[in-house]
């Protein structure tokens, strides 16, 4: 599964890096600590938060993430769009709580990364 088919499946908003949609997500992540993500994140992984400030492109970067997917209705501000654009990192946008989004990404069959070697 690639970002753009989670997309399809979870109904995200793509707010920014569209050009990088075809990325591969081989595990999904959930956490609110920028210090937690950048301990646990992994390559590939899809980072599920509330956070919508611009340290979340720097951390999704950091940890070669494939997407970030910010809940609860919440929206990135203009310089986290702008910065995730630059460095090509997919933030997408749902209503949906955070714990029915890692639900859904369950589902769909993407693993955690405590799950990935």
């Amino acid at each position: 599964m690639n970002v753009d088919d989670l997309c399809r499946e979870l109904q995200l908003e793509i707010r920014a890096g569209r050009r990088k949609l075809n990325r591969e997500v081989t595990h999904g992540y959930a956490a609110d600590l920028l210090s937690y993500a950048m301990a646990r994140a992994r390559p590939g992984c899809v980072w599920v938060t509330l956070q919508g400030h611009i340290n979340v492109v720097g951390v999704a970067s950091l940890t070669e993430a494939a997407a970030v997917v910010i809940t609860e209705g919440l929206e990135p501000d203009a310089a986290t769009v702008e910065k995730a654009e630059e460095e090509g990192i997919p933030i997408l946008t749902t209503e949906l709580t955070t714990y029915t989004t890692v639900a859904r990404m369950v589902e769909l069959g993407i693993p955690g990364v405590d799950e990935v070697e």
